[in-house]
């Protein structure tokens, strides 16, 4: 006898397997197994009821042809609607971007803000001066130990005062140096106003160039997508209501690019309002190349003054065509038929109309030499004057000048070379942990050596709960030091074949709210690469008594942001101390979200 417990409630069998009686909450049912036929009878009330089969015989287990070719029809059918869904998806997309750049807003230009300061205080000087002089000094020479830390506790003050007057004297330059500049903003100066609004177009979808003032007149010439570069397909619903996609019409497309092209103007003229205050009308000129000659003409200009473009609402992709009525004298390739259709074709306006259209015709260059860098790469630093093709990396005027660096200037010697990773440095292996010499605590550099793509090292100065207390904490390459200098970026350097950039920690120093330290790594977004782009990158740190350690951070193409290792406050026994632990994860999205993961919105 055995007992069952189903969702049907539960069965008693009686009987030997020939024959069966079960009880449960299905009825009473006898049965017998007795040959290649069975039967089975209820034997509650009306529920009776016989049925004989004959035992099932084994199948074939392999598919035949015709199973096997409708199958393979099933799986083409469904790779194409997979690519076909796919390619709709991407014309939807691709629609979206090309007539919604109207739709953003900029922000207005304002003041330039002057960063204040490094509050550097003396216990930050005594850390820099003496990780200097007790570099390459061992643990056991306690009187070289001595003679070294009695020599930082000399030079430090000095450092420290001529560091702050120094500082101090760069931000009154700066601060004079921006309030010009913005003077010169809100005049016109038409350098002033070509370089800024020109540095706002180098990030435009369709290529903008201011190339002139008039008083109160700003003019620019756009460089829209030609149409032959449209696609000649939009999504579609076929007569069965399937999702399909069907051939643009002739005048279709040319809706789909004109509807792009007065997106990029409105945008434009946007843009180009809120980075000059004081220009109220621009004269913009589009050129783009014919279909019928495949030579660049102009095919747009007007004028449009700031009042218009910032009184008309721009909520939708079909308002981007109001850059046809909202301007004066605006001319337009594309016209209007006596239906109030729009024109099947594209010709060149006529650039006699305009003074200087024909001109900047005959000088125009659809691709730029390789040697030749467009305006948009005009650097933005104040007061810089660095010449666009100039390729050298203008440093943080606010930079905090290392204590290697001042010792040798202030005794008129050469600084040192870089000192390369120490033969003996400890090599570790993702999560692995390890307690950090009290000597650490006096000064740590940070390497990040690497190639094959470009990468920014930043640091996170965290709390317990493993987020930032303020701005502040996020050292970065717009931010490059702390306000005391506790961690500091010191710059990237093309070493041989390798980029290198390092950093600097004092653990003396930081505030106990800081808990630990997250150092990170992050691609350009932009660029579309990943860590897999990283060839030969290493992670170094290194201590003045010459521990180090060393970690080679994976190249995962998945990742645009990683942190490699971290710095934390342990206690043991009683005693505070700092551990390492090598990590080498990150995330997909890159700085902006390992910036969020720590408490800080990027902007």
């Amino acid at each position: 006898m055995s007992v069952r417990v189903s969702t049907r409630g539960v069965r008693t069998s009686i009987g030997p397997r020939a024959a069966r009686l079960s009880v449960g909450s299905g009825g009473a049912r006898v049965s017998t197994g007795l040959g290649p036929f069975y039967a089975s009878s209820s034997l509650a009330g009306t529920r009776r009821q016989t049925s004989t089969r004959r035992t099932a015989q084994a199948r074939p287990a392999t598919p035949s042809a015709a199973q096997l070719e409708r199958a393979r029809r099933q799986a083409e059918r469904a790779q194409q609607e997979a690519e076909r869904d796919a390619a709709i998806a991407q014309l939807q997309e691709l629609r979206r971007q090309t007539t919604s750049v109207h739709l953003q807003s900029f922000p207005a230009a304002h003041p330039p803000a002057i960063p204040d300061v490094p509050q550097l205080t003396l216990p930050w000087a005594l850390a820099e001066a003496q990780a200097f002089h007790l570099r390459g000094v061992g643990w056991l020479a306690r009187a070289d130990r001595a003679a070294a830390k009695q020599s930082a506790e000399q030079d430090a003050p000095a450092y420290l005062a001529a560091e702050r007057a120094r500082l101090h004297a760069v931000r009154e330059r700066m601060t004079s140096e921006a309030e010009l500049w913005w003077q010169a903003l809100l005049s016109n100066d038409e350098d002033t106003v070509c370089e800024a609004v020109n540095t706002a177009f180098s990030d435009n979808p369709a290529a903008g160039c201011a190339v002139g003032t008039d008083g109160v007149v700003l003019s620019v010439v756009m460089r829209q997508q030609d149409l032959d570069s449209m696609p000649t397909h939009t999504p579609g619903v076929a007569p069965s209501g399937r999702p399909t996609l069907k051939n643009l019409t002739k005048r279709d497309r040319i809706l789909w690019w004109l509807t792009s092209m007065g997106s990029n103007i409105v945008a434009t003229l946007k843009e180009g309002f809120a980075t000059a205050p004081g220009i109220t009308a621009i004269d913009l000129a589009v050129l783009t190349r014919l279909p019928d000659t495949q030579r660049l003409g102009f095919v747009a200009y007007g004028r449009w003054s700031r009042q218009a473009v910032e009184s008309t609402p721009w909520r939708e992709p079909e308002d981007a065509l109001r850059f046809l009525d909202i301007g004066q004298d605006v001319a337009c390739s594309v016209t209007t038929t006596a239906a109030g259709n729009f024109s099947s074709t594209i010709k060149p306006l006529d650039t006699t109309r305009v003074p200087g259209l024909q001109e900047l015709l005959d000088h125009a260059q659809d691709e730029p030499e390789a040697d030749q860098t467009s305006l948009a790469d005009l650097d933005i630093t104040l007061g810089a004057n660095t010449p666009p093709d100039d390729p050298t990396t203008v440093d943080d005027p606010l930079r905090i000048k290392p204590f290697a660096e001042w010792k040798h200037q202030s005794t008129a010697q050469p600084p040192p070379a870089p000192l390369a990773p120490p033969a003996t440095a400890t090599e570790l292996v993702p999560g692995q942990t390890l307690v950090l010499p009290d000597e650490a605590w006096q000064g740590l550099q940070v390497t990040f050596r690497f190639a094959g793509a470009d990468a920014d090292l930043s640091l996170f100065l965290l709390g317990d709960d493993g987020q930032v207390a303020g701005d502040d904490d996020f050292v970065f390459y717009n931010q490059p030091s702390t306000t005391d200098g506790a961690a500091r970026l010191a710059g990237k350097q093309q070493e041989g074949q390798h980029t290198v950039e390092r950093a600097t920690l004092h653990l003396s120093v930081l505030p106990e709210r800081v808990r630990r330290i997250a150092i990170a790594i992050n691609m350009d977004v932009d660029t579309g690469l990943t860590c897999g782009s990283l060839t030969h990158a290493t992670w170094d740190m290194d201590c003045p008594t010459g521990a180090a350690w060393t970690f080679r951070p994976p190249a995962d193409p998945g990742i645009r942001a990683m942190v490699i290792a971290e710095l934390y406050r342990h206690t043991d026994q009683g005693h505070p101390i700092w551990k390492l632990r090598a990590l080498g994860q990150g995330w997909a999205e890159g700085l902006d979200a390992l910036a969020r993961a720590h408490g800080v919105d990027i902007e």
